[in-house]
């Protein structure tokens, strides 16, 4: 989009609708709260399996930080903003694909689930993770595409404007941040078992391209390059700058996280082969 269209595009009203949102908080919320409980319940069932391992209380506290992120996004006032505004719609966007999927990952809620069931359905559940589908969407380089290389068909085709123009595709842009987010917060520092992750250099090599691509989507979305986003052209330069910058924050933490879960395996591994 260029400097005309730019200018025409800050005299249009933005075209994302409100679909009586504060009225559907309500869903959100419950699924949260649901979430939540489910975990706590694992915690408990854990616990009274293994009394002596127990389970860590930053794990839970992760998990809680993670599901409060979510909720800051999905409720009241983020949410209202975010049908209004690409610039809250990007602080949604951040909250729910970047910041929430680390905290979540952090609980090791599959590990949690494995400790709490009984052992056959223990062994299922590991044969299904480990899966050559499930091993194939694990990969590094799938987690990547699915998170970070999708925002360009996104902000760069009409897809954003197709999406946003229906309550059923506002959910389904949701579910596609969190789940990539997700996967590739997992992929990169996730504490839980994943067959086949690469080294530590070779994540950091990954985390290096995810922050290479949104430097980049966020700067042509700054300069009006190609970007086809129906709001005005103050919002999408407000919001290239929430997602460069925030966009650092949340990566730099990813990058903590993995030194930090690497550093624990290679203790136990040292521990393991001591004992």
């Amino acid at each position: 989009m260029g400097a005309a269209a730019q200018r025409a595009a800050a005299a249009r009203p933005v075209l994302m609708h409100h679909h009586g949102a504060d009225a559907g908080a309500a869903l959100p919320a419950l699924v949260l709260a649901l979430a939540a409980a489910t975990y706590l319940s694992l915690v408990r069932r854990s616990r009274a399996r293994n009394p002596a391992r127990g389970w860590s209380p930053w794990r839970t506290a992760s998990f809680g930080a993670g599901l409060v992120l979510l909720a800051v996004a999905f409720l009241p006032p983020v949410a209202t903003w975010a049908r209004a505004d690409f610039r809250g719609h990007m602080v949604q966007h951040l909250i729910v694909g970047m910041y929430a999927p680390v905290a979540l990952v952090l609980g090791a809620p599959a590990t949690l689930l494995l400790r709490a069931l009984p052992v056959h359905q223990g062994r299922r559940l590991s044969a299904l993770l480990h899966s050559r589908p499930l091993r194939a969407l694990a990969h590094p380089l799938t987690a990547l595409l699915l998170s970070t290389v999708s925002l360009v068909p996104l902000y760069f085709t009409p897809l954003f404007t197709v999406l946003t123009a229906h309550p059923a595709g506002h959910w389904l842009l949701h579910a596609h941040f969190l789940v990539a987010g997700t996967l590739f917060a997992h992929v990169i520092a996730g504490p839980d078992p994943h067959p086949g992750r690469p080294g530590t250099r070779t994540r950091l090599v990954y985390l290096g391209c995810a922050i290479a691509v949104h430097a980049v989507v966020s700067q042509l979305l700054y300069g009006g390059f190609w970007t086809r986003v129906d709001a005005p052209a103050d919002q999408v330069r407000g919001a290239a700058e929430v997602m460069y910058y925030g966009g650092d924050l949340a990566e730099l933490l990813l990058a903590v996280a993995l030194l930090t879960t690497a550093r624990t395996r290679a203790r136990r591994s040292a521990a393991a082969a001591s004992a």
